[in-house]
């Protein structure tokens, strides 16, 4: 794969994609020219009853526009923290669809059950994380030059998946990661591990949470150090929000 400027991208672009579908999520590889190394695009259209987030949302205007109480919006999709939201992320806005009521137990035994109704999946709003390596953060996040926070230790400290998933890069093609694995969880979260020494896992497979996936390394970088990153429908996030306190 070619080698390109460092870091991940949060826009895309048609300049050059490698799209690769898992799943019902397409990933690509590379948008505007900077490595966008399968960090998924938040641009699909989201179904009825879904809004996206945009640049200068607030759950209250949210709220306000669908008719809804902040309560209730932040309730239907378990928000820790209302006043928390990321560009990017697909929140519930109408009620859940629930089944109809019944109309009485007088019904003869015999009669057909209606089907049943289906409700729509909310997409995940969380995820439960481990840390990824033991050691100190030399690092935190700042959503500008640094998309995740830095963990370092002596070479070979094991990195381990920060929740159950599906490794969906193995490899050093992105130039300031070095040796890099990205790990799908769901339709909307990824996690990235860079600089490793070694990768203990490849492209394809399931990994737990708590698995030894790499050795922490320091290849393409200036110390031994565990670059880790979350995504949320390709936007970065501070990963310490989902993190349990060291």
């Amino acid at each position: 794969m070619q080698r390109i400027k460092s870091g991940f991208a949060d826009g895309c672009s048609t300049m050059f994609k490698r799209v690769c579908a898992l799943g019902s999520v397409q990933y690509v590889t590379v948008c505007c020219g900077i490595a966008l190394l399968l960090s998924a695009c938040g641009s699909a259209p989201v179904g009825s009853g879904f809004y996206r987030v945009a640049r200068g949302d607030t759950l209250s205007r949210i709220a306000q526009r669908h008719g809804q109480s902040v309560a209730a919006i932040a309730r239907w999709n378990n928000l820790p923290n209302p006043n928390v939201i990321v560009v990017g992320q697909v929140l519930r806005v109408a009620p859940p669809t629930r089944p109809a009521p019944s109309r009485g137990a007088a019904a003869a035994p015999n009669t057909t059950a209606a089907a049943k109704v289906r409700p729509s999946l909310a997409p995940a709003t969380t995820i439960n994380l481990i840390w990824p390596a033991r050691g100190n953060v030399v690092r935190r996040f700042n959503g500008v030059d640094s998309k995740g926070v830095d963990i370092a230790n002596a070479p070979g400290t094991p990195v381990v998946a920060a929740a159950t998933g599906t490794v969906v890069y193995a490899g050093n093609g992105l130039r300031g990661y070095g040796n890099l694995l990205i790990v799908k969880h769901n339709a909307n979260f990824l996690t990235a591990y860079a600089h490793n020494r070694t990768l203990l896992v490849k492209e394809g497979q399931n990994v737990a949470q708590g698995q030894t996936i790499a050795e922490m390394g320091d290849s393409d970088s200036n110390r031994v150090a565990l670059h880790f990153e979350l995504r949320y429908d390709g936007k970065s996030i501070d990963p310490a929000r989902y993190l349990p306190p060291q």
